[in-house]
């Protein structure tokens, strides 16, 4: 026999019958089992991770899918109260004899849209003498008031609204402040 020929005999006589060393390295079936078990429970938790996560998602989708539409129709309701304000404001349309057909027009519209937004849970911040509160509050201005404690809100310049249990937009405020004493010198 020739030595490469030798050589293959003794690898295949190894393969036939592993060596004591070989057969210590060698997974017993039992532990290949509990490995593939302890796979397939971590296989399983994150499918169900997953799951609870799509869930939650599609959950949110539903309560908060609206929530740019409704950010962007805020402005609606805002150029639409501008609009009255300036109407109400204006002396010469004040002598018209429909003036007050055409405020009652957009009183209706105004209540429409307000009940549309309160079914689609978008409702406005209560927050004139409220304690001011930066998650729902932004304070634009302070106002000199020795008669409110200071902090206190006593100007809304722009409505805040929630959609639902989130801050749609802040409101815009005037908070009071102490009035400063003078220095007489």
């Amino acid at each position: 026999m020739s030595e490469s020929n030798k050589g293959e005999k003794i690898n295949k006589d190894k393969e036939k019958h592993p060596s004591d060393e070989e057969k210590k390295n060698e997974v017993s079936i039992e532990e290949k089992l509990k490995i593939s078990e302890e796979k397939l429970l971590r296989a399983l938790a994150d499918s169900e991770n997953q799951r609870r996560r799509f869930e939650k998602e599609i959950r949110e989708a539903f309560d908060f899918g609206g929530y740019n539409f409704a950010k962007e129709i805020l402005s609606l309701l805002d150029n639409l109260q501008r609009a009255k304000k300036s109407i109400q404001e204006d002396v010469e349309l004040k002598k018209s004899k429909e003036f007050n057909k055409f405020l009652e027009n957009i009183d209706i519209i105004e209540k429409d849209l307000i009940s549309t937004f309160e079914k689609n849970k978008i409702f406005k911040i209560d927050c004139i003498q409220k304690k001011f509160d930066p998650n729902f509050h932004q304070a634009m201005v302070e106002i000199e008031d020795d008669e409110t404690e200071p902090g206190t809100i006593v100007q809304e310049i722009q409505s805040g609204y929630m959609f639902g249990d989130r801050l749609l937009r802040p409101s815009f405020v005037g908070i009071s402040k102490k009035k400063g004493k003078k220095n007489d010198k």
